[in-house]
């Protein structure tokens, strides 16, 4: 039959003794019960330290499922109009992005200031088709605020880029749509996704 293997002698963890010791037990870091009161405060400090981690954690836990939570209150209380806005940032945000290297629809500049996603039949006559990428192109904000997006020339250049057919199309009769808050958050979904692929090509 094999001996029990024999404990190591140790160092006493307490600076003042500093003798060393055979452990009677695991994890005995002390070598007498006068350097294991002389250790109380080392513990103590250690134990703080410890806990201090411990209490910093669950508070970013907390503070996570708090931010959390709110994020889903306020989702529950936005409106059909607060969904459609989102949505129409996300897929202005992709036209934008698509559009990159183009220059405005309407005067063909490239330059240095604001962009637009520009809607060749407006919002507010064909709701139908405010989110047909068809139907939007990057235009410089000269353009669609003090021109009211300059179609005629907007025209020439979409049938250009789109073709007469498409160009027909998009101002032939369409059905009447009204999204409804679930599409329009499929929709914003959708858009953002579409805008990180961009992006990672961008930075590829």
């Amino acid at each position: 039959m094999l001996a029990a293997k024999q404990p190591k002698p140790k160092k006493c963890r307490v600076p003042e003794c500093g003798a060393s010791f055979v452990p009677q037990r695991l994890g005995q870091a002390v070598c007498s019960p006068a350097c294991a009161i002389a250790d109380v405060p080392r513990n103590l400090d250690r134990a703080k330290v410890a806990l201090g981690r411990v209490e910093r954690r669950a508070k970013v836990a907390l503070d996570k499922v708090e931010r959390r939570e709110i994020k889903v209150r306020k989702e529950k209380l936005k409106s059909r109009g607060d969904h459609a806005r989102e949505a129409q940032q996300a897929f202005n945000e992709w036209i934008r992005l698509r559009d990159a290297a183009l220059p405005c629809v309407s005067c063909g500049r490239h330059h240095d200031g604001q962009y637009h996603a520009g809607h060749y039949r407006t919002v507010g006559a064909n709701p139908e088709l405010r989110f047909e990428p068809l139907n939007v192109h990057k235009q410089c904000a000269p353009c669609n605020n003090h021109k009211s997006g300059d179609i005629v020339n907007y025209r020439i250049e979409l049938v250009k880029r789109i073709g007469q057919d498409q160009v027909e199309w998009l101002e032939g009769p369409h059905s009447a749509r009204k999204y409804t808050a679930d599409e329009l958050k499929a929709l914003k979904t959708k858009y953002r996704e579409l805008i990180k692929e961009l992006k990672k090509g961008e930075a590829a």
